[in-house]
């Protein structure tokens, strides 16, 4: 685990130079990008970096042809490779967005990081909480851009909200955080059919990477994240975002303990992600912050609540909505103007070009990853757990 001396180093490399940037960009130049992890939503974000026409997609990879024969498609010219080490050899790409599943971002962005490549990386950052610290290593070794995938860092109405209603005081002294995210549907897509047998042009191996050897089973593949193996459930994949909401509105980041409890108590397919979950963080400035889910058919919804002796404000990707605690007062309700994974990406854009730290700065990402995960383990050991956010250890009972 990362000290508090080297902790304090990597906030303090905020002026960080283009020294070891592999190429210097002239102002109208193209990014020229490579993608690691052609799945719906890798292709979907490489086509987010089309829209803003600064980017030319050079390289895409892929453990399934198929999908890498698909996102060509989408990218005409581009090279194809089934190994993610030999994509990180083309002198020609500048950064890459890894879009893969959750237990190969830590170790891709390393890769990419030390191959001289700026990052893209979706969240969560980490899938082990004991990874953070080597990645937000290899970024400041290297010097390089590592934007986490936490996209409401860049949106307009999140930022205007901190300014107005965080910063300013007009909640009050906030003391919870609530926060939900039922239903998702991304926790329980069933393989096609086609999957049943392995196709003879997906690599199972190269999928399961550093996990040990299971015999192929399309479910695990398809539906990555039930499995906690390679993704942390519902709590690394969703909470992640709301809890960098919080951190970013409190500018806090450092729970001190830890409890959860929930259970598979509908979906016995194997999973092994919990399919109902609660998760509580306490953190030491005197407030709490919550985290609420499930996959119960019917059940939807998401957002974040913060309640302060003076009102609250609630706020998701579509708007925010601050409630005075006056009776009678009004509602004031912003919504959202555009949306924020587009946001996102344009910072990376603009800090690859600057070598200013973006807005989704990989500690940043670590640090919200690393929150989530104390949720997880306190689930898996059924105990609170205490926890030294400087040393970033977890304490002994």
């Amino acid at each position: 685990m990362m000290n508090s001396t080297r902790r304090g180093l990597f906030r303090a490399a905020m002026g960080f130079t283009a020294a070891s940037y592999s190429r210097i960009l002239g102002a109208n130049e193209k990014i020229n990008l490579g993608l690691i992890g052609a799945g719906g939503r890798g292709t979907g974000v490489m086509g987010t970096f089309q829209k803003t026409d600064q980017v030319n997609v050079r390289a895409v990879c892929d453990v399934f042809a198929d999908r890498i024969d698909r996102a060509i498609t989408r990218a005409p010219g581009a090279r194809g490779f089934n190994d993610h080490r030999k994509l990180l050899e083309q002198k020609d790409v500048d950064a890459v967005l890894i879009a893969t599943p959750d237990h190969w971002h830590g170790g891709t962005a390393i890769d990419a990081m030390n191959a001289g490549k700026d990052v893209y990386v979706e969240k969560p950052l980490t899938l082990r909480i004991e990874e953070g610290p080597e990645i937000v290593k290899a970024a400041r070794v290297n010097n390089r851009i590592c934007q986490v995938g936490m996209q409401q860092r860049s949106g307009t109405h999140y930022l205007q909200a901190r300014e107005e209603y965080i910063k300013s005081g007009k909640l009050g002294k906030i003391t919870m955080a609530r926060t939900w995210w039922h239903g998702n549907g991304a926790h329980l897509q069933k393989a096609p059919a086609a999957l049943a047998t392995q196709p003879s042009n997906l690599d199972w191996a190269r999928f399961l990477g550093p996990v040990k050897w299971r015999d192929w089973d399309p479910q695990q593949f398809w539906n990555f994240r039930a499995y906690l193996d390679f993704g942390g459930g519902q709590v690394t994949d969703l909470f992640t975002h709301w809890i960098d909401v919080v951190h970013m509105f409190m500018d806090q980041d450092n729970p001190t303990a830890a409890v959860a409890s929930g259970g598979v108590y509908h979906y016995k397919d194997g999973r092994t992600a919990p399919d109902t979950i609660n998760v509580l963080l306490e953190y030491p400035a005197e407030w709490t912050a919550t985290f609420e889910a499930t996959l119960a058919p019917g059940i939807t919804g998401a957002g974040v609540e913060m309640c302060g002796t003076e009102g609250k404000l609630f706020i998701t990707r579509g708007r925010f909505e601050f409630q005075s605690k006056e009776r009678g007062a009004p509602p004031v309700v912003v919504q959202s103007p555009r949306d924020q994974t587009i946001e996102h990406v344009q910072n990376f854009l603009d800090c690859v070009r600057s070598r200013k730290l973006p807005n989704g700065d990989v500690y940043i990402g670590h640090r919200s990853a690393q929150a989530s995960h104390l949720g997880n383990i306190a689930y898996l050991q059924k105990r609170r757990l205490k926890f030294d956010p400087d040393r970033e250890e977890i304490l002994p009972l």
